[in-house]
């Protein structure tokens, strides 16, 4: 092994290459085979929220519960306007809830720290809590027969309140296509099925209330990237700024009563919290599942979100990479091609295979097994009339890897970071990645993800591939009808 960690792959013949690119895109069908169920409740409640209440008396089981929870109002997006809040104290609305996922209006912040502890978030009165109307008069409430306004000041917009530690931010994947793709996810899914009709509410802040402002960006520096790209308007708060609020709270000696700061609207996420919840705790390991699961089913659909639930996000992200409109077009048309009934290459116009090699790199194929594996696929691409792209994402700056992407209709790489394009790549009917592992390991990362945005993966292992339905974690063996795709679509 050379003292590397290198999965090892079989020689790949071009009749193996076309079995896995060509037998992927024709097997779509079999995804619809296994069906899940998932149960779920509701709980609305209509009061305030405090971030810290040595004296409440509801158990934390009951403050934060693990299920889901039907919206009670998605007829508006944001406020249109702040509230007097010098004279009246909004109740705290629970707007949409899943594990590990919550949307709140009208939600108040004093003293308040998150808990820091990876193994038990569960909050604790200290924490989070509720508390009456009476008792958040008696906190921050002014006499109003002497003029006393209230002190409570107002943050506007909608927030994203990410409570999770440094660890889990500073990666690619895990910020931008778990955390940010299940942020949105929810934001869509709970804001879009709104009956006024009215446009889904742009994110106006994200808080990092346990990461310093260097452990939210990662090395390559993607991270940064499509966050900046993406939502151009969104400030950030880490650790110091959300410390700084909180301090700003504290009731001093000699005072009367504190202060509180109001937010419009809140998106909690919690790590902790998704893993309590069955689709990411006992099937994927993703958070973001809880987040698609729960707004899907609330509205009555099965399967994942309409196909172009991430088109706003992946669209503004390339156009700040100078991708051209004709480029970010290539899904439309391939979609549009399809209903006509053109179905060769699925109606895309131009096939284009990217292979992510990851050689300079610790997990890697072995040499001869790498170099097998690009023979065949230059042999395939060169008799097929296809691109075929073979990279090192690492060489590239950002705006030309997203350039690769944008095009890429079947994505092939080693399981690692450089998968996490794919969240990038043009939805199109014959859209597919195909992931290679060591033949011992697996992860759901990007099988999920990419199902989600409703393409095809396949997961590869030695010289056998199958597609992966990750509802039941069963790994069903296929080849014979590979076989017999790969030999319909050939002749």
């Amino acid at each position: 092994m050379r003292g590397t960690f290198r999965a090892p792959l079989r020689a790949i013949s071009p009749r193996d290459a076309i079995l896995i690119l060509l037998g992927a895109a024709s097997m779509h069908v079999f995804s619809f085979l296994f069906p899940h169920s998932h149960e779920s409740s509701s709980i609305v409640f209509n009061t305030h929220l405090s971030s810290q209440d040595s004296h409440a008396n509801i158990p934390p089981e009951e403050l934060y519960p693990w299920h889901s929870a039907a919206p009670t109002s998605t007829s508006s997006a944001l406020s249109s306007s702040v509230p007097n809040l010098g004279l009246e104290m909004p109740h705290t609305e629970l707007v949409s809830h899943a594990p590990g996922w919550t949307i709140f209006r009208n939600l108040y912040m004093a003293n308040g720290t998150f808990p820091e502890s990876i193994a038990e978030r569960m909050p604790t009165a200290q924490d989070m809590s509720f508390i009456t109307p009476e008792e958040a008069h008696r906190r921050w409430g002014g006499e109003h027969s002497a003029k006393e306004q209230n002190r409570i000041f107002p943050v506007e917009g909608s927030t994203l309140l990410f409570n999770d530690p440094g660890q889990f931010l500073n990666h690619y994947y895990h910020f931008c296509a778990e955390l940010l793709f299940g942020a949105w996810a929810f934001w869509h899914g709970t804001f879009s099925g709104s009956s006024s009709g009215s446009p889904i509410p742009p994110f106006t802040r994200a808080i990092f209330p346990h990461a310093r402002a260097d452990e939210w960006r990662d090395g390559p520096g993607m991270n940064f990237f499509f966050l900046r790209a993406a939502w151009p308007s969104l400030t950030v708060e880490t650790q110091p700024d959300w410390l700084d609020r909180a301090s700003a709270t504290t009731l001093r000696a000699g005072e009367r009563n504190g202060r509180a700061w109001w937010f419009d609207t809140v998106l909690l996420s919690d790590r902790s919290a998704a893993f309590r919840g069955p689709e990411c705790g006992e099937r994927t390991q993703r958070t973001a599942a809880e987040a698609v699961k729960g707004v899907v089913e609330r509205a009555g659909r099965t399967g994942f979100l309409e196909r172009e639930w991430w088109e706003p996000v992946r669209r503004g992200v390339l156009r700040f990479a100078g991708i051209s409109p004709r480029a970010l077009d290539i899904g439309t048309r391939a979609f549009k091609r399809a209903e006509r009934g053109s179905l060769q290459n699925g109606g895309v116009e131009e096939v284009v295979v990217t292979y992510i090699s990851r050689q300079a790199v610790r997990r890697h194929l072995i040499d001869e097994d790498h170099d097998s594996l690009v023979r065949a696929l230059v042999e395939l691409c060169d008799r097929r009339g296809w691109e075929l792209n073979v990279v090192r994402m690492e060489r590239l700056s950002k705006e030309e890897q997203l350039a690769i992407v944008a095009r890429t209709t079947f994505l092939l790489g080693v399981h690692g970071n450089g998968l996490t394009h794919l969240i990038m790549m043009p939805i199109t009917p014959i859209s597919t990645v195909i992931e290679l592992f060591y033949p011992a390991g697996y992860a759901h990362d990007y099988e999920w993800t990419t199902r989600a945005l409703g393409m095809k993966h396949f997961a590869v292992w030695n010289d056998t591939y199958v597609p992966v339905c990750s509802s039941n974690r069963r790994l069903v063996k296929l080849m014979c009808h590979l076989d017999i795709a790969q030999r319909r679509i050939l002749n």
